[in-house]
């Protein structure tokens, strides 16, 4: 790849790193928030890279036409020779000609994934992906893994961290007690439909979701986002439910989509 295509590269993704960092939060729909200052530095340091390496280039093309026009004479006069070599050399000129044509296509193909963040907002990771997983929440480490709950009523609470109680807290702490989730709408297998949010550690790629099936209304539409409020019906011992917790819907409010859509 020329160096002048490489310089590009560099400036460009360097610039949709810091578009997506610090002029919108657009960033949130692929990592951690306490992600943003390494984005940011690496941003930076590639727009820097990308200048220092166009300026290199703009100074080897210009040392390059002195050279032409100081010793273009002299060069002309020397593969003018009638010996046949010229005529090898010709050749030789075309092909590298052509392989940096190709190589420098290639270069302005790679760079209309960069030009999409900045034409199209991309989304996060919703109602599709969480379809096709299956929710498992976190079994706290130790005997004393659940604390005791706010007596907020009703109570807000991580979609993960009610899942985790209804399905490992033997203390029965969320029994008759009111709780306020917020998610997006998911379809479930055979009707009905579930609250679903996805948590994530580190990317989207490491995403888990967490599922409720809310019982007492109509679906909303798919994907929508919406908070609900409602008690958890019991279902078997604690681990030993299976599947996703039960809501009985008491109250339905639809919203926006957060900032941050990862819990």
């Amino acid at each position: 790849m020329r160096r002048e295509a490489r310089a590009v590269l560099h400036v460009l993704l360097g610039a949709a790193l810091l578009h997506l960092t610090l002029f919108s939060d657009l960033y949130l729909r692929f990592v951690r928030q306490a992600l943003r200052p390494y984005l940011v530095a690496t941003g930076v340091l590639l727009v820097l890279i990308g200048l220092l390496g166009a300026a290199a280039a703009a100074r080897e093309l210009w040392r390059g036409k002195r050279h032409r026009e100081e010793h273009g004479s002299a060069d002309g006069h020397e593969h003018g020779g009638a010996d046949g070599h010229g005529h090898e050399s010709g050749h030789g000129h075309e092909s590298g000609h052509g392989h940096e044509h190709g190589s420098l296509r290639v270069a302005w193909l790679l760079t209309l994934p960069v030009l999409a963040v900045f034409l199209i907002a991309p989304d996060a990771l919703g109602a599709f992906s969480a379809q096709r997983m299956d929710s498992a929440p976190v079994r706290p480490a130790g005997t004393g893994g659940f604390g005791a709950l706010p007596t907020t009523d009703p109570l807000p609470m991580r979609l993960a961290d009610f899942d985790a109680r209804a399905l490992w807290d033997g203390s029965g702490s969320l029994t008759g007690r009111r709780v306020a989730l917020t998610g997006f709408v998911s379809p479930k297998d055979g009707g009905g439909w579930y609250l679903a949010r996805l948590t994530i550690s580190c990317c989207a790629a490491d995403a888990q979701v967490s599922k409720v099936e809310v019982r007492g209304l109509g679906a909303p539409p798919q994907g929508s986002w919406v908070t609900v409020v409602g008690v958890w019906q019991p279902a078997g011992a604690p681990g030993q439910g299976g599947g996703a917790p039960v809501l009985t819907l008491q109250k339905l409010t639809r919203t926006t989509e957060p900032g941050d859509p990862y819990e």
